[in-house]
């Protein structure tokens, strides 16, 4: 690894992110990291620790920073790499907000150049997540895009807290469960196998006061760009469910009754008919997602489901709707594309999630959204553009 490693921390508010960036920094054992807050007053460093504090950096006696992220965090990352000496860089992420959009400033963003995005983690609430996730309830959260013009523009928009969850579960390398302390031992196994559904790959690890081992963390070499965008998330868990229970026609359920299992279908399915069918899951569906091949239409498309929120929206062209020429060199670049003689790559690929799931149930309801290829649908609410379209 040749710049200096990042580890970026997501979690909701009230996870438990500004205790467990005091204990980073309170135990960082002999390395110097650096430390961007949203707010360093909140993080509350210990007066003893502190040697030097202006300008919105506290420096410390331990070798380590803190500081406060005020302005443009690319600005900001950029000013500590050429003004301070430091081995880690750890980000917190805005409680309100995906880690992606601060995962792309080390990745693809302007001030990438000094450093290697390593470790996404993120905090979950022992206490809470089970209901949360299930709960209508909703939040404003935000993103930080780039203009024209190169300038940062904040933009927000309303969405199922739920949702929001959900996404800095699916992206982490590492999912610390914290405020064990809070929870029963039931609970924790119940979290534990939900988030096990949700992201498989992931490292899980129990803390009670955010009193993680700064070596799960920092340094790890997990983050691999291949593995964390929305389309990695979804085939991570249909592999799951699929490898959990593949010599059985219906997915057993645990002791704490988290299920997954997938369908999968060569025949298109009616827009309208699988609205209603969306509308209708029952909420013991915690997560749904995946690829959709939807009547009259040429391109697929991808579905997410989290709690109460659903959308739709539009993705690429299938490659079975190109013209000649392109469809064999489309399927000369991607060896792997699954391929069925009559169809091509049209086809329907979803992965469901949740707490004791009427599996025949949902199977049969999807089953009957189904209609022969060709079929023009009568009414059809899905979005003709890249906007996504939500479905309840």
């Amino acid at each position: 690894m040749s710049g200096i490693p990042v580890t970026v921390l997501s979690g909701a508010l009230g996870a438990g992110k500004t205790t467990t960036m005091n204990h980073l920094l309170e135990n960082a054992g002999g390395r110097r990291i650096a430390v961007l807050v949203n707010d360093m007053g909140e993080v509350n460093v210990d007066a003893e620790l502190i040697e030097n504090r202006e300008g919105g950096v506290a420096e410390l006696s331990n070798g380590c920073i803190c500081c406060d992220l005020r302005d443009d965090l690319e600005v900001e990352v950029s000013r500590l790499a050429r003004e301070r000496d430091f081995e880690y860089l750890v980000v917190e992420s805005s409680g309100i907000s995906e880690p992606a959009p601060v995962a792309r400033q080390f990745t693809t963003g302007a001030a990438s150049a000094p450093y290697d995005l390593d470790t996404l983690v993120t905090l979950v609430n022992a206490e809470t997540f089970l209901d949360t996730v299930a709960d209508g309830e909703e939040v404003e959260t935000e993103d930080v895009r780039r203009t024209r013009t190169g300038q940062a523009e904040r933009e927000t928009e309303t969405r199922p807290l739920s949702d929001l969850l959900v996404g800095q579960v699916e992206t982490a390398d590492v999912l610390v469960v914290n405020k064990c302390d809070l929870a029963d031992e039931a609970t924790l196994e119940a979290t534990e196998e939900l988030l096990g559904s949700l992201n498989p790959e992931a490292r899980l690890l129990r803390t009670t006061e955010g009193a993680v081992d700064p070596g799960d963390v920092l340094g790890t070499g997990l983050f691999d760009a291949d593995t964390t965008s929305e389309t990695a998330a979804w085939r991570r868990a249909a592999d799951h469910a699929e490898g959990d229970h593949a010599d059985h026609d219906h997915s057993p359920q645990s002791e704490y009754g988290i299920d997954s299992f997938v369908v999968r279908a060569r025949r298109p399915v009616a827009p309208a008919a699988f609205a209603d069918f969306v509308r209708d899951l029952p909420e013991a569906t915690v997560r749904s997602k995946g690829t959709l091949w939807v009547a009259g239409r040429e391109h697929a498309f991808e579905y997410g489901q989290a709690g109460p929120s659903a959308r739709v929206e539009r993705g690429g062209q299938w490659v079975a709707a190109m013209s000649e020429s392109r469809r064999e060199m489309q399927r000369r670049m991607n060896p792997d594309l699954p391929w069925d003689d009559e169809h091509g790559d049209r086809r329907t690929e979803l992965v469901f999630i949740g707490r004791e799931q009427d599996e025949e149930a949902i199977r049969a309801a999807f089953e009957a959204c189904l209609v022969a290829p060709g079929t023009e649908p009568d009414a059809d609410p899905f979005p003709t553009d890249d906007e996504p379209s939500a479905l309840r």
